[in-house]
């Protein structure tokens, strides 16, 4: 048998950030986030010899071991040897061999949640193979454990619960590990006008974001007051979107994102740069009302609000840069996993 699953990956619209400690402990952060028609994809497949085979088909890498119970947790594939470690320590020892294969439609990197989604994933393959009692809100918190706490690799919180849940989600944080997922009941209409303006565009620049999200870390237990303040303020833009989507006032969102994006630069250093500045003003010059930087910044992708027929003149603007807009349909759904 082979027991698969595929978690999305999401785009961030507002409050981006505070979901990262120490902020949310300190003071609570809120996000809102949609999930969208890319995908991480993790497979499970027992093998008739005793080999522990792990393999990422988008980065075309293989390593290869004897069936044991820990492998090193080192290279590009760090994240499949770190969950199985997890789950071979948490839910006793596997006793065949087995290959444990991925796949991310988007890269490393990009800003859409990739690490934290490809995490829940393989979670969920393995949940599915070994019938794992788990929830939603365990598998969301058990792959932050293991991203965060087991892998050190610094971020958030939003992307777990985002790719175990799905949809269209204002979430809070707060400390002592809680999280509260709170799905939003958006008209349709006003969903698929949203889904339509709003551009996703990768810079194909390349970026670490955990050297950004440890700088705003940093500013945090520094007390650096603007880092802080912008924090706040990012918070407090969360519950502008969260209203703006609701009410269906969509064009009020180019200018939350545009108030997001002027507070989001002032969290840490790195997060734009010279490059992105000029992409963030060429798409706002072409009809562009708002955009905003996603995930962590310092490259991937970026989001931008193209009212009416905007985004084709936007699009066009873009291409000058070298990178390439994304097509992308929301989906409602979270984690999935099945047998075949």
């Amino acid at each position: 048998m082979i027991y698969r699953s595929k978690a999305p990956l999401r785009i961030g619209l507002a409050g981006g950030g505070t979901d990262v400690s120490p902020y949310s402990e300190l003071y609570g952060g809120s996000v809102l986030n949609a999930t969208i028609s890319l995908f991480a994809h993790a497979t499970i497949e027992p093998l008739p010899e005793n080999k522990i085979i792990i393999q990422a088909y988008d980065k075309n890498k293989t390593e290869e071991f004897d069936l044991i119970d820990k492998l090193p947790v080192n290279g590009d594939l760090m994240l499949l040897k770190g969950v199985f470690n997890a789950i071979v320590k948490d839910y006793g020892p596997v006793n065949t061999g087995i290959k444990l294969s991925t796949f991310v439609d988007a890269p490393a990197g990009s800003g859409l949640g990739t690490s934290s989604t490809l995490v829940v994933a393989i979670i969920g393959a393995f949940a599915e193979y070994l019938k794992l009692p788990l929830g939603e809100y365990d598998f969301a918190h058990y792959a932050y454990e293991i991203e965060r706490n087991q892998l050190k690799m610094a971020g958030g919180k939003q992307d777990q619960y985002a790719a175990t849940f799905g949809g269209v989600n204002f979430m809070e944080f707060y400390n002592d590990d809680k999280v509260i997922v709170n799905p939003l009941r958006i008209k349709q209409n006003y969903l698929l006008e949203l889904e339509n303006n709003l551009l996703l565009y990768h810079t194909t620049i390349n970026r670490n974001s955990s050297e950004i999200i440890e700088q705003q870390a940093k500013n945090v237990i520094e007390k650096m007051e603007s880092s802080i303040e912008a924090m706040h303020q990012l918070k407090q833009q969360a519950i502008l979107m969260k209203e703006a989507v609701l009410k269906g006032n969509l064009d009020d969102i180019g200018e939350i994102f545009d108030f997001g994006h002027k507070q989001k630069i002032k969290m840490a250093e790195g997060i734009s740069n010279p490059l992105m500045e000029e992409i963030y003003m060429a798409a706002k010059n072409a009809g562009a009302t708002g955009g905003k930087i996603s995930g962590a910044g310092g490259g991937g992708y970026m989001i931008f609000y193209c009212p009416y027929h905007t985004k084709y003149n936007v699009i066009k603007e873009l291409k000058k840069f070298g990178g390439e807009n994304r097509n992308y349909q929301f989906v409602k759904h979270g984690l999935k996993t099945w047998t075949i």
